[in-house]
């Protein structure tokens, strides 16, 4: 009897997260919610502990950020980033990458991507080079990039489930794993995107609409892109930069830390959510973004959407996991020490259904906890498996890239498999989850 009704509040935790992925968005936090109630009231399960920790500081780092793209600071960021990339046009498959990702580690988000994305195109192809191969991986690396970061909302998720007892894994921990795994990871899957596709002058649709006048012949060199990069943007994105860095530092040295009511260094959660609000003020009161426009930021959306989904999903996840854990102890424990890789697996499964790094975060890490895998090893796998989110061509940054491409070389596809972004997806995910894997094991 007992087996059946576990398998009946497992069809409720999958169910949930199906119908809201369906309809996407807020719905995820809506059936996350509601599957809630029907354990809680169905089954008579003891209610599970929501996310609050997580919320507030995805709540705190999405005002900061907002406050920032209100001023004009992910502008003057974007900007910065179009002149690296333009640097080195030559090798941009392994450029634009980088410094998509390295931007969206700063930023906390991956929407710094969508206005580099014509950069992206102009510099490569002005220079003979096929634009998907940059423009994919450029989409896929922003992905694991928010496994890097100190202000995403899938960092904070990760950050409130290993920052306790008896894990004791802190942020700097984390970061100090997952950056240098996803680094390799592009520079590894750069060598193999740049061989995906036929050369431009190789490609007969690309030489067919060229010859007809649909498209410009490449010119060499690259056009001058104009971008809005005001002095008040550069002092907020400087602001919001010496958050990060500040936050970096605090996670560094516990002995710079305040004190808890127990004497001991105080933990990263509130020092990051006391950062950013800082950061926000300081941005607020130097360069005077209008505070009346901060709810119509596009960070600000992403991230109430992201908090929504979190705090639903999240919640459910932790009902149904405490209700069964001496189970998940002996039973996935078992099949996650013979094979960890299954733990990645679930993560991107998670993140291939739900395009959301922070739900995935809060859905499977628990579960790896629970099995017995070390801290480590969990995140440097937790990070390749961020790669997920893009194995379907229904993300906006992959619809962005496929509208910008004028050469047409960037597609979605037909057939779910067939799109320029499933080979980059899964080439930096195995790489990343394979150096990750080794990093954290050592470092671990």
């Amino acid at each position: 009897m007992d087996a059946v009704k576990i398998v009946l509040e497992l069809v409720v935790v999958l169910g949930a997260i199906v119908m809201g992925t369906r309809s996407s968005g807020v719905a995820l936090g809506l059936w996350g919610g509601a599957g809630v109630a029907v354990l809680v009231f169905v089954f008579r399960e003891p209610v599970g502990s929501p996310p609050v920790d997580a919320l507030l500081i995805v709540l705190s780092v999405v005002l900061a950020s907002s406050m920032m793209q209100a001023a004009g600071g992910i502008d003057w960021m974007v900007s910065i980033a179009a002149n690296l990339i333009a640097k080195r046009p030559k090798q941009i498959t392994l450029i634009a990458p980088l410094v998509s990702f390295l931007f969206s580690v700063g930023a906390g988000t991956s929407n710094i991507l969508y206005p580099l994305l014509p950069v992206i195109y102009d510099a490569s192809y002005r220079n003979g080079i096929r634009p998907s191969r940059p423009l994919s991986l450029s989409v896929v690396a922003t992905g694991v990039a928010l496994a890097c970061s100190p202000v995403s909302a899938a960092m904070a998720a990760m950050v409130t489930l290993t920052d306790v007892a008896p894990y004791n894994f802190e942020l700097i921990d984390i970061i100090k794993i997952t950056l240098p795994a996803a680094i390799i990871g592009i520079v590894l899957s750069s060598i193999v995107v740049n061989r995906l596709g036929k050369d431009i002058d190789e490609d007969p649709e690309i030489q067919a609409r060229i010859a007809s006048g649909e498209l410009a012949a490449p010119a060499g060199g690259m056009s001058k892109v104009e971008l809005k990069a005001s002095t008040q943007g550069r002092n907020a994105a400087l602001i919001f930069l010496a958050g990060v860095l500040a936050i970096v530092v605090f996670g560094l040295f516990k002995g710079i830390r305040p004190d808890a009511s127990d004497g001991s260094p105080m933990g990263m959660t509130p020092i990051i959510e006391m950062i950013m609000f800082v950061v926000g003020t300081a941005i607020l009161m130097v360069s005077k973004p209008k505070v009346a426009d901060i709810p119509t930021m596009s960070v600000f959306k992403a991230g109430m959407v992201s908090a929504i989904a979190l705090f639903g999903l999240a919640w459910l996840t932790d009902t149904f996991i405490s209700a069964h854990l001496e189970l998940i102890t002996n039973s996935v424990g078992d099949w996650v020490d013979a094979a960890p890789w299954i733990f990645a697996l679930g993560v991107f499964l998670v993140c291939v259904l739900t395009t959301s790094q922070s739900t995935a975060t809060r859905t499977i890490v628990p579960i790896g906890l629970t099995a017995g895998l070390a801290p480590g090893l969990i995140s440097g796998m937790w990070a390749g498996a961020f790669a997920g989110v893009y194995l379907l061509p229904t993300n906006g940054s992959q619809i962005a890239a496929a509208n910008f491409d004028e050469s047409g070389s960037t597609k979605l596809g037909t057939k779910l498999v067939d799109h320029s972004f499933f080979v980059p997806t899964l080439v930096l995910a195995v790489t990343t989850i394979a150096a990750g894997s080794v990093l954290g094991v050592i470092l671990g």
